[in-house]
């Protein structure tokens, strides 16, 4: 029989140590959850036309369009909006990454299931949009489609 069972002060040792690390994944766990709770991602489209900002869960809870999308067809600023959206969801993705990095590590079984999680929230395997340089017959303007659409 293992001397260190029947021994009470290796015993409480061994507690101690397994209780503190208990109590540093709880620590951990709580400041992982209060960072990604706090999240909120501003992205803007490199024409400046629409700024999203969105909330920890990928959520839009602001949309900003400026003078910018004057002259440009209806089509042309949903799409905008829309791939201004997808890239706020992905700056989410990465930094709830970083967060859980930071904080229980992905190396743990927990801190894969919470990125994988949050991967399939945020949509990141949603299809990527895909630029259509515009035609003769259109205005000029490129047009953005899913890839499902074109």
């Amino acid at each position: 029989m293992d001397e260190r069972i029947l021994d009470p002060d290796g015993a409480r040792e061994r507690l101690a140590a397994w209780k503190g690390r208990i109590d540093k994944l709880a620590d951990d766990t709580m400041s992982m959850s209060r960072q990604l709770q706090g999240l909120r991602i501003v992205a803007e489209d490199p024409k400046g036309i629409a700024r999203v900002t969105i909330d920890s869960t990928g959520t839009m809870v602001n949309l900003r369009l400026t003078d910018r999308m004057s002259g440009q067809v209806p089509d042309t600023v949903a799409a905008t909006i829309m791939s201004t959206l997808a890239d706020a969801r992905k700056q989410l993705a990465e930094r709830s990454r970083e967060i859980v990095a930071d904080t229980i590590g992905t190396e743990t079984a927990a801190g894969r299931a919470i990125v994988e999680s949050v991967g399939r929230q945020l949509g990141a395997d949603e299809p990527k949009p895909v630029r259509r340089p515009a035609g003769d017959d259109d205005d000029n303007t490129a047009q953005v489609y899913t890839e499902e659409r074109w």
